[in-house]
């Protein structure tokens, strides 16, 4: 969020403390997020902007207005100014090299021998869809001319209804695509006369943007995933929510599966799902079998 309105602390409308805890305590419930005080002045300053324009003076109609809109747009821009969608191509990118070098000829090796030739994978929390269109590169580059022989499947997740619709369009800034391998750039991106880059359509045809809530009981998902890359979304949740949800992530995941998070980010020691890999990297255990 680098779309901070710049003003001046006189003109800022200024949050209570019963406001602030209406306010942190409406964002924990729906989204996850813990707020606790000293993100105060980050909570006034990315939402003054949005009261302005609303047309509200204070903290309290705002979280009124948030409690009885039926639309769900109130919520839509409540969390795209609360959540940080800065992401970018090879962003962590050792994960990519894991992937590249270890799982995915690991994973296809396992596939291949009980006569399997689906590959699924999901990214909640895709954000602007920088991660789940690498992600459908590196699988492309990995099975090459027998790509059409595979069900490769990529499902991409978010809450936000804006950054989806980014996601979808697929155009990124220079910026975006500068730590990006030249192999991948010059095969699956494409330039455009404004200087941007376009994923190509063979990529985007491999991804599936849906938008979903991660603080939801249970999922809408027939089939389970050999891969989950949620990667920078647990670290704007407290330990009892992340436990949570990596728990609902096991029930979705294949034994053996791969799960990648945050390299801010790691799971408790008490875990019982998942094995350790490698930082940031985990590994579900399988049944009986106890985690190291």
């Amino acid at each position: 969020m680098n779309d901070i309105e710049v003003r001046s602390v006189s003109e800022l409308i200024p949050i209570s403390d019963r406001e602030f805890r209406l306010l942190t305590d409406l964002i924990y419930q729906r989204f996850g997020i813990n707020l606790d005080d000293q993100k105060r002045s980050l909570v006034v300053g990315r939402l003054n902007k949005v009261l302005r324009k609303l047309g509200f003076t204070n903290f309290q109609d705002y979280h009124h207005y948030l409690m009885t809109d039926k639309t769900g747009e109130a919520q839509d821009t409540l969390i795209n100014r609360i959540s940080t969608n800065h992401t970018f191509f090879w962003r962590e990118h050792d994960h990519f090299e894991l992937l590249r070098d270890k799982v995915l000829p690991e994973v296809t090796q396992f596939l291949k021998s009980t006569n399997r030739r689906d590959l699924k994978i999901w990214c909640p929390g895709c954000s602007s869809g920088e991660e789940p269109y690498m992600l459908a590169m590196l699988a492309a580059e990995h099975f090459g001319k027998e790509l059409g022989m595979w069900d490769v499947g990529i499902l991409a997740t978010d809450i936000s209804a804006c950054v989806l619709n980014r996601a979808t369009e697929a155009v990124y800034s220079e910026e975006n695509v500068s730590h990006l391998p030249i192999i991948y750039k010059r095969k699956y991106m494409l330039k455009q006369p404004d200087h941007t880059w376009r994923v190509s359509d063979k990529i985007r045809k491999m991804v599936m943007f849906r938008r979903l809530n991660l603080m939801r009981d249970s999922y809408p998902f027939k089939k389970k995933f050999r891969l989950i890359f949620c990667r920078n979304v647990m670290i704007y949740f407290d330990r009892e929510t992340r436990e949570a949800l990596v728990g609902r992530f096991s029930q979705y995941m294949e034994e053996d599966g791969y799960l990648f998070i945050g390299h801010s980010e790691s799971l408790s020691r008490t875990n019982s799902y998942y094995k350790y890999v490698q930082p940031a990297v985990y590994q579900k255990q399988r049944k009986g079998e106890l985690v190291k």
